[in-house]
């Protein structure tokens, strides 16, 4: 599955390390290949008359780009909306429905499951629009325009500034430029840099808090063949699930409220049922999260040989450990359903990412390409002066934060895999309030509210005795996989009062902290007052997020973030020698959370010698999967049923049952839920994974493996119409027949 993981520890991390991070190795270039591929590519809307509009009509767009985005008046851009800030999602109806991924609305699924109505294992069908289910905290973005802002934000920033004082100055700009373009209007902004800096454009959005769940199939349909099916091709899974936004009586934006209507979006998109077959164009319209395709040779070693092994081996034991419990108990298995998901989803993208770059021969290929932009840059007597060390600069920098980034890692996948350790990192605002030189007891009433609502959802999802198996695991393989010389003096405590025994040490963890107890940790926020800090402080399991963590912050970061910066200008020098290296092509950005746009042809492909795979699956195949003994295999009696009679209504395919289909297109995470759209702007599938052999297309896109997994519209419809029953729901929305 193309989504973000779902795990508490991994959204924390993103804050923490992202500053980080987007300056190191996931992040630094080498343009690979010199010439793009048709279908290769995550293109800014705005730019798509310039740069693809001619490519799009040859492989058979039938729309102008104008028709896909357009300030002016309505287009495709209008249909599309951030689900939740992760994933991607459609309008479909002129009456704000929305379609998304069925793992995509898991946790909004699951958190409405009960034991009594496990939504997750029985589906959800809302009769009528009463009868939908609010969803807390679920937001649906829009785009409002795209603006290139690149000569203002850059424009007087001398060029041997500071990185830090460049950084400075330009968010001192984006305040100024996001004032003037938000003024007397509802909507929101972000600037972002595009080509690592080179370029920067303003996204103006508009942002809806009123979603509701209408309608999501049983998980033996919406995530069939689970964990085993993920991230593979071929592929029988129906994976959908339909919301609704509401707006107010002006149909703009406002909080819930019974008094609020459904949305009326300023585009639909038509869903067809004419089916899709080899060749057909295809364009995928979405949110894709973060690709590295500019990455060195070096940095690919690192990914390969380094990061991804570690990061591996701690999911692993997690998902061992989770799976276990859940087995054994209904009420774990529902509050651990949307963790565990998010948790395998990267572990299984990691092994297949690892494959595909050593199938691809990846590091080779790239030390290749440099040694070829090494030739040229000589073949210049100012050209090599100015860029001569580059690659040599690159390598010295990498090797001097191998063992910070080792153990940012393990800081990331060890510590913060420990839930009871993630919960304390979020109560260190209110460490920080308590002690300062005036304690400001309006904000420590505040931060206590937080933390109250915070224990809420902790807890609901949260068992002990789960994260107590977990902990040692993690914290002896951290202990034993970071360098010596980065030991937090925490694990030397360990192994002084513990003889290095991490099993030993859990067990005064779990029996001492209030971190791990709902009751307790209700007791310390109750009258809670700055005096109290010393109890959060003396926890220890507080003592363990900062033992970690704080050193990480105090001892690690510092340093790493200096020559990860060094590295910051460093990358944007080699990507304007790269745009101007390859002037007589089209080099499209890294994807960034930013809408984009990527087109190809419904396509097969030969994974390995000897095995073809086609592109499209069947019902059939769905039925000889069937395993009533494999929960990722079982079917509801329905389907099986509606398979025996052949009953597939206006859906079916001279007698057959199309499912999922593949195409070229370039994706990634953040695609999950994007639309497939064919030449005429009609929805033709819902893109929801990639095949394992085309995983490693975030670092490196081949044309001949890369596939994006979509699901047919049609089994989209026979699963609402014939299986739910739910045909007032296909009543609302715009068929494209034959």
């Amino acid at each position: 599955m193309i989504f973000p993981d779902l795990s508490d520890c991994n959204q924390i991390m993103k804050k923490i390390l992202y500053p980080v991070f987007a300056f190191s190795f996931l992040s630094s270039f080498a343009s690979y290949p010199p010439s793009t591929p048709p279908s290769e590519g995550m293109w800014i809307p705005l730019l798509l008359e310039a740069l693809n509009e001619k490519d799009m009509r040859a492989m058979g767009l039938k729309l102008s780009a104008e028709d896909i985005y357009s300030v002016n008046h309505s287009s495709l851009k209008d249909a599309i909306a951030q689900f939740g800030g992760g994933c991607t999602s459609s309008f479909i109806s002129g009456e704000g429905l929305l379609l998304t991924n069925h793992h995509c609305g898991y946790s909004q699924i699951q958190g409405h499951s009960t034991v009594d109505h496990d939504y997750l294992t029985d589906g959800f069908w809302a009769a009528d629009k009463s009868g939908e289910l609010k969803c807390n905290g679920l937001t649906v973005t829009l785009i409002v325009r795209i603006e290139d802002v690149t000569e203002t934000v850059l424009k007087d920033i001398p060029a041997e500034i500071s990185e830090l004082d460049r950084e400075k100055k330009i968010q001192e700009k984006f305040l100024e430029l996001k004032k003037t373009a938000l003024e007397g209007t509802q909507y929101e902004a972000f600037i972002r840099p595009f080509f690592q800096g080179n370029e920067y454009y303003m996204i103006v959005t508009e942002t809806f808090n009123d979603v509701r769940m209408v309608g999501a199939p049983p998980s033996s349909i919406g995530k069939f063949g689970g964990d085993t099916d993920n991230w593979m091709w071929p592929r029988h899974t129906g994976d959908f699930s339909l919301f609704r936004v509401y707006a107010n009586q002006e149909n703009k934006p406002a909080e819930y409220s019974v008094e609020n209507v459904p949305y009326q979006p300023k585009h639909f998109l038509p869903v067809s049922i004419r089916g899709v077959e080899k060749g057909d164009f295809t364009m995928v319209y979405g949110f894709p999260g973060r690709t590295s395709e500019y990455l060195t040779s070096f940095a690919v070693e690192h990914t390969y040989s380094v990061s991804n092994p570690v990061k591996i081996a701690l999911r692993e034991k997690r998902l061992e450990i989770m799976d276990s419990y859940m087995k054994q108990n209904d009420t774990v298995r529902i509050q651990y359903a949307a963790k565990y998901a998010g948790i395998s989803n990267y572990h299984k993208k990691w092994i297949g990412e690892n494959r595909g770059l050593k199938k691809l021969r990846a590091i080779e290929a790239k030390m290749k390409y440099e040694s070829e932009i090494l030739s040229w840059i000589q073949s210049d007597a100012q050209f090599a002066g100015d860029y001569g060390n580059i690659f040599d600069e690159f390598k010295r920098l990498y090797a001097g934060t191998k063992s910070q980034s080792i153990f940012a890692d393990y800081l990331n996948e060890a510590a913060f895999g420990i839930e009871a350790f993630a919960f304390a990192y979020r109560w260190r605002d209110l460490v920080a309030l308590c002690k300062a030189d005036d304690p400001d007891e309006t904000k420590i009433t505040s931060a206590v509210e937080f933390l109250r609502g915070a224990t809420e959802g902790f807890f609901k999802n949260y068992h002990a005795p789960l994260d107590r198996e977990v902990t040692p695991i993690v914290l002896e393989m951290m202990m034993n996989g970071i360098d010596k010389s980065s030991y937090p003096p925490l694990f030397q405590e360990i192994n002084k009062k513990y003889s290095g025994n991490c099993n030993a040490y859990a067990d005064e963890l779990f029996r001492e902290s209030f971190f791990v107890n709902r009751g307790k940790t209700e007791k310390v926020l109750t009258k809670f007052s700055a005096g109290k800090v010393k109890i959060i402080e003396k926890d220890p399991v507080y003592q363990l997020m900062e033992g970690i963590f704080g050193y990480w912050r105090e001892s690690i970061s510092p340093g790493f973030t200096e020559k990860t910066m060094q590295i910051e200008a460093l990358k944007r020098k080699y990507m304007a020698l790269i745009r101007r290296y390859n002037i007589e092509g089209k080099n499209y950005p890294d994807a960034n959370s930013t809408l984009r746009v990527a087109y190809g042809k419904v396509d097969d492909y030969i994974p390995a010698d000897g095995v073809y795979y086609n592109c499209y699956t069947t019902l059939d195949g769905i039925m000889e999967k069937f395993d009533p003994s494999n929960e990722e295999f079982v079917l509801p009696e329905k389907l099986i049923e509606l398979y025996k009679a052949k009953d597939y209504g206006a859906y079916g395919q001279n007698g057959t049952m199309r499912v999922c289909f593949i195409a070229s297109n370039h994706t990634t995470g953040g695609n999950s839920g994007s639309p497939v759209i064919d030449g005429e702007g009609n929805l033709i599938g819902l893109n929801f994974d990639r095949n394992w052999e085309g995983t490693m297309s975030d670092i490196m896109y081949d044309p001949d493996r890369c596939r994006n997994i979509s699901m047919d519209t049609r089994y989209l419809l026979f699963v609402i119409d014939k299986f739910a029953g739910a045909g007032h729901l296909v009543n609302e929305m715009k068929l494209v027949t034959k």
